[in-house]
């Protein structure tokens, strides 16, 4: 089945005043219509620039697209003319944002921008797409819609605030919702809420949902497959199970052992060390070795493909590629 969004070889460069930052690097994933796709990583990987990228909303004069495509419903996102790009936008795909109070324009209420997004797109009278609005703040059940409607951002919890973005997210019931760290800003005990409640829009709207987040907590509990985003390339892919029970990049395992877990209650939690390199000072061979607990001669040489470890699971890391049916030691030895 044609997948709904196929990301093929992305590259997206930030023009910076120290040279040319390649922010994406070669990026593919696809995601099919229902599926939910994780795509995680630290800070400063690329998930937010390969977010922005697929609607086009990069950085003034200095984000764009370089090469490679983004084909959604069989059309390529990048040689869209703009007037047919935000018809796309907001309609076909919505993107949560992870700060609401930034997203949110301070001077009109909440109900109104959930109603201006619907009006938009769907061409309805003022009095049936504010119906619409409140309906959908009833939807992700903000308490008393009605008058919620009339409310500012400010006046707004941080978690309300957030549920606002998801009403104006899903108002014109897109098939692809991009939610970007939708739960970093917030308070653990509210996490969990919104969590629960896009897991429970998602089955009832049987929309694709794009999660980018860097907390595999999160990951666990509500996707399907999950791309494993380091210094702008895919370092490993694989359904979630698959991925939790047998992780097969050094990376992946750091960010796996960083979780915090019952048996490890007042014990101190694992870190990875180091940082993630500058975009324009990409190290040679392996991006990730020299923070590598199991790097040898070849990771700092050359930087490795992505080799096939089962079905539908893949790993960039030199320690997967096989010699005569085995996987290759920490020391690179058959």
């Amino acid at each position: 089945m044609e997948p709904l969004l196929s990301v093929e070889n992305l590259v997206t460069i930030l023009d910076t005043d120290l040279g040319a930052a390649r922010a994406v690097d070669g990026l593919s994933f696809r995601i099919g219509r229902g599926e939910t796709l994780g795509l995680v990583g630290e800070s400063g990987c690329g998930k937010t620039m390969t977010a922005l990228s697929i609607v086009r909303l990069l950085p003034e004069r200095i984000g764009r697209i370089a090469s490679g495509s983004i084909v959604f419903e069989g059309r390529d996102l990048v040689r869209l003319p703009e007037k047919e790009m935000r018809a796309v936008r907001g309609n076909k795909i919505s993107i949560v944002f992870q700060e609401p109070l930034t997203s949110l324009n301070p001077v009109f209420t909440c109900g109104e921008q959930v109603r201006e997004a619907i009006a938009l797109h769907k061409k309805l009278s003022r009095g049936a797409s504010k119906e619409r609005a409140i309906e959908m703040l009833r939807l992700v059940r903000i308490p008393e819609p009605e008058k919620r409607y009339h409310a500012y951002p400010h006046q707004m919890s941080g978690g309300m605030r957030q549920r606002v973005m998801i009403a104006m997210a899903l108002s014109c019931e897109p098939p692809l919702v991009i939610a970007d760290e939708p739960t970093s800003a917030l308070d653990v005990s509210v996490q969990g809420q919104i969590i629960e409640l896009l897991r429970e829009l998602q089955g009832r709207l049987r929309m694709a949902v794009l999660l980018i987040t860097h907390d595999l907590a999160v990951v666990a509990e509500m996707v399907d497959r999950v791309v494993v985003m380091y210094a702008g390339v895919v370092f490993e892919e694989a359904p979630v199970r698959e991925l939790f029970a047998r992780p097969s990049h050094p990376y992946t395992e750091g960010l796996i052992g960083s979780l915090a877990r019952p048996d490890r209650r007042g014990g101190r939690l694992a870190a990875i060390p180091g940082n993630v390199p500058d975009p324009m000072r990409l190290p040679p061979g392996c991006r990730f070795s020299d923070r590598c607990p199991k790097r040898f001669d070849r990771c700092a040489a050359s930087e490795p493909p992505l080799f096939a470890v089962a079905a539908e699971h893949r790993a960039r890391c030199w320690l997967r590629e096989t010699s005569e049916g085995g996987d290759r030691d920490a020391a690179g030895n058959a």
